[in-house]
C-alpha cells in the first residue's frame, strides 16, 4: 500500500501530464477527443490518489479542497457521458495550477524534514 508521499507524487505526475497536453490550448482541447480523454483520465488519477490519502494527512492539509477533488473524480468516473467539458477545462485553468503549487510545497517540506 502506498503512503501519503507516494500518493502526492502520483498527483503531481498526473498534473504534469495534464499541463503538458493542455499547453496546446483550449481550441485543441475542444477539437480533439483524444486530448479530452487524456485530460479527464489524469484528473481521475488526481482524484483517486487524493481519495487514498490518509484522513490524518488530509486534516493536516485542509488548505487543499480534498473533498471537492474527490467529488470531481467521482463525477468523471461515474458520469462519463454527462461530463461537462467546460468544467473540465475550468479545473485545468483555475484549479490545477494552485493544487500543483500546494502539493509541491508539501513535498518539499517532506524532503526537508
Amino acid at each position: 500500500m502506498k503512503d501519503d508521499r507516494a500518493r502526492l507524487l502520483d498527483i503531481l505526475e498526473a498534473i504534469e501530464r495534464v499541463e503538458k497536453v493542455s499547453a496546446q490550448g483550449r481550441s485543441d482541447f475542444d477539437r480533439d477527443p483524444l486530448i479530452q480523454v487524456w485530460i479527464v483520465h489524469h484528473l481521475q488519477i488526481v482524484g483517486e490518489a487524493a481519495r487514498q490519502l490518509s484522513t490524518e494527512f488530509t486534516h493536516e492539509h485542509s488548505e487543499i479542497p480534498w473533498a471537492q477533488i474527490i467529488s470531481m473524480r467521482n463525477i468523471l468516473v461515474h458520469n462519463y457521458f454527462g461530463i461537462d467539458l467546460e468544467e473540465v477545462w475550468s479545473a485545468v485553468e483555475k484549479d490545477i495550477p494552485g493544487l500543483k503549487r500546494k502539493v509541491t510545497r508539501i513535498l518539499e517540506g517532506w524532503e526537508e524534514g
